[in-house]
């Protein structure tokens, strides 16, 4: 049983239950998780575009099923650790987006192989094809082709490199040659909408170029896999794409909620994913502490904003480890000790990774807790 289901598992489908739980405590709003689920799967579909939703975002076996439900055609993992976990929880269909490069990782990726329906998994260097043929166990290791799209990440880094690889993949007995991966994640948090339409537009024509060049040596790629939540529409719109590897719209943050992601100047998705903490301190008039500090949540996008509880305009700052201040415009009130906050995570990825359970919620009702299956599986 894990912490959160041990301290509040009494409380699932009581009235009023939300307020009753400790803090800080990771939120879901079950509500607006299926919606921002359902808005991405139609739009993939009004594309004639597959979705291949990341699990870096979430972690979580029930979330990867609500989005292969609604329609996607599978997942995407960063880690091997990942799609072990989702795969023996009966996820079929995975694209490992990170090469996997050493011995060990190879033992695993033969036997995930082995057990999964459907595996894929990128290359970027010559050097790694003769081990990833090696790991397929009599089962052919599907390979995607990861091209640099100038991250100097991960990726080959010109379209004659890319040619190479693609041969040499295509050429090896236990190997399957299946098409391209690109994306564009130095992108993503460009603000205004029609400066990111700009320079994503940049990086796709590039992309094309990889495209012409494989596509002249005889390599086709049939799968053209990619793009995030903030280039999504504009990825969609230039034809290029074959599937969407969309992550963080599950849940948004502040980060990305900073971000006019289709034009229209307002949130395209609903802000799914939320800290609730308590107001432990109130003796500094104008300012309250909340015990949400930095082990509350991923702080290099800066602190949090508020949702409710407290004035939208307060200001947040991290006091260390364990504590936030929350300071509050001029003439507005101050939230009481005990009283509660609502709090939008700064980056939901890693954010997600500091908790293991999910505390989903309808209203003031907890209706769930869901383990955060992958959380720390970082290898």
């Amino acid at each position: 049983m894990s912490y959160g289901r041990m301290l509040h598992g009494h409380l699932v489908g009581r009235a009023g239950s939300r307020d009753l739980l400790n803090t800080p405590s990771l939120i879901v709003d079950l509500e607006a998780l299926d919606r921002n689920i359902a808005r991405m799967a139609a739009f993939a579909r009004s594309r004639n575009m597959h979705l291949r939703p990341h699990t870096k975002t979430h972690k979580s076996v029930e979330i990867a099923r609500r989005q292969m439900t609604a329609g996607a055609v599978g997942i995407c993992c960063t880690r091997l650790g990942e799609a072990e976990a989702l795969q023996s929880a009966g996820i079929d269909s995975v694209l490992i987006t990170s090469p996997v490069v050493t011995a060990s990782g190879f033992q695993r990726l033969g036997e995930l192989n082995r057990r999964i329906g459907d595996l894929m998994v990128v290359v970027d260097h010559e050097s790694n094809v003769d081990a990833l043929g090696a790991s397929a166990n009599g089962k052919p290791v599907s390979v995607v082709i990861d091209i640099d799209p100038g991250m100097k990440r991960t990726g080959v880094t010109s379209p004659e490199s890319a040619v190479r690889l693609a041969r040499r993949v295509a050429n090896h007995h236990a190997l399957r040659y299946r098409g391209v991966q690109f994306f564009c994640g130095q992108l993503q948090h460009i603000q205004d909408f029609d400066s990111r339409k700009r320079e994503v537009a940049k990086c796709t024509a590039y992309l094309e170029r990889v495209i012409a060049e494989l596509t002249s040596a005889g390599y086709k790629p049939g799968v053209v896999t990619g793009s995030g939540t903030g280039s999504h529409l504009v990825d969609a719109d230039s034809g290029v794409f074959t599937e969407l590897q969309v992550g963080s719209y599950v849940f948004m943050d502040r980060d990305y909620n900073a971000c006019d992601l289709t034009g229209a100047g307002r949130p395209a998705f609903d802000q799914a994913l939320q800290i609730d903490a308590t107001v432990v301190s109130a003796n500094t008039p104008g300012r309250v502490t909340l015990d949400a500090g930095l082990k509350a949540m991923a702080s290099e996008k800066g602190p949090p904003l508020v949702i409710r509880g407290a004035a939208a305009e307060s200001i947040a700052a991290f006091m260390g480890d364990e504590h936030l201040a929350l300071v509050v415009p001029d003439g507005e009130s101050v939230p009481d000790l005990g009283a509660r906050v609502v709090l939008m995570p700064p980056h939901c990825d890693p954010t997600v990774n500091l908790y293991d359970d999910y505390h989903v919620v309808i209203g003031d009702r907890l209706v769930d807790i869901w383990p955060i299956d992958a959380r720390g599986r970082s290898a």
